[in-house]
């Protein structure tokens, strides 16, 4: 059987049919399912119960995979390329008692932000815990002229969260702080493989390089409720043993703590490296940014 892509929604994603990613794809395959990652974004193969060593041989196909020396913490102890994402069993209703509650494109605060990221669900609640995605690409192109050559010439800065290395010294934590500084990027990015121009804004961009606080406190609010719009958003609804794959590149995400806190949810993410890009921001910092 042919691979086959089944759209998920009008602005990206698509549900991949016809393949095994857990035995050995031909290359003619590997180049249809990385076309179909180019041209939707957001890929999910539903139903697909990988082991860890075939999730990170999976996600070898699309460069090199993280081993997560920055996040020690959720490391997996013997797979180093797999983070554990675990949202434990809670009392707490606060739907933002978890992480990735902001919208944003995975390690957009390092010079080395994430080409691509694969999740595979073991245990999911029975209801809500989506993840939304963004496309970045419509955000940038639904701009009006005039605002698009405003932001092309823009940096924003990147600011991670709390760092996950070992603090228990002063020379540790100043090895924290040095890998931990955060990164200036463009606004506007050019895909490297497609050429399309997308917005690179989120949650985690705190201000915009040269800019007065109160412009850029304004720009930055404007870009960030205009990209989380609905008509750029596909909503994913998890399902136990999907396997998810995306473009960070041109899309941003979102988890969402809409889920009964009794269930357990989860997750082995890896990350698949990008390009070097962007620079080390060592400047004043004089706005915190949206929480969006």
């Amino acid at each position: 059987m042919a691979v086959q892509f089944r759209p998920l929604s009008f602005v990206l994603g698509a549900e991949v049919t016809g393949v095994d990613i857990r035995k050995p794809i031909a290359t003619d395959v590997l180049g249809e399912i990385n076309q179909g990652f180019l041209q939707y974004s957001v890929l999910l193969f539903r139903g697909t119960p990988v082991t860890r060593a075939e999730h990170i041989a999976f996600s070898r196909h699309f460069g090199e995979v993280d081993n997560n020396d920055r996040a020690q913490r959720i490391r997996h102890p013997e797979y180093h390329e797999i983070q554990i994402i675990t949202s434990k069993i809670k009392t707490t209703t606060d739907p933002n008692a978890f992480a990735g509650q902001v919208w944003h494109s995975d390690q957009s605060y390092s010079t080395q932000p994430a080409k691509a990221t694969l999740l595979h669900a073991l245990d999911v609640p029975p209801i809500g815990g989506d993840t939304m995605f963004a496309n970045m690409y419509l955000a940038f192109e639904a701009l009006s002229e005039p605002m698009q050559k405003i932001v092309e010439g823009l940096h924003a800065v990147h600011f991670g969260g709390k760092a996950r290395l070992d603090n228990s010294t002063p020379e540790r934590a100043a090895e924290t702080a040095r890998q931990n500084l955060p990164s200036a990027h463009p606004l506007v990015q050019v895909h490297p493989e497609t050429g399309r121009k997308s917005l690179f804004i989120g949650g985690k961009v705190k201000q915009i390089v040269g800019m007065h606080p109160d412009e850029s406190a304004t720009l930055v609010q404007f870009l960030c409720n205009h990209a989380a719009q609905p008509r750029f958003l596909y909503r994913h609804q998890w399902q136990k043993e999907d396997v998810l794959l995306w473009d960070n590149r041109c899309t941003n995400h979102i988890g969402l703590g809409d889920y009964d806190r009794a269930y357990p949810r989860n997750i082995d993410r890896t990350t698949v490296k990008g390009l070097p890009a962007g620079y080390a921001y060592s400047g004043p910092v004089h706005y915190q940014g949206p929480r969006l």
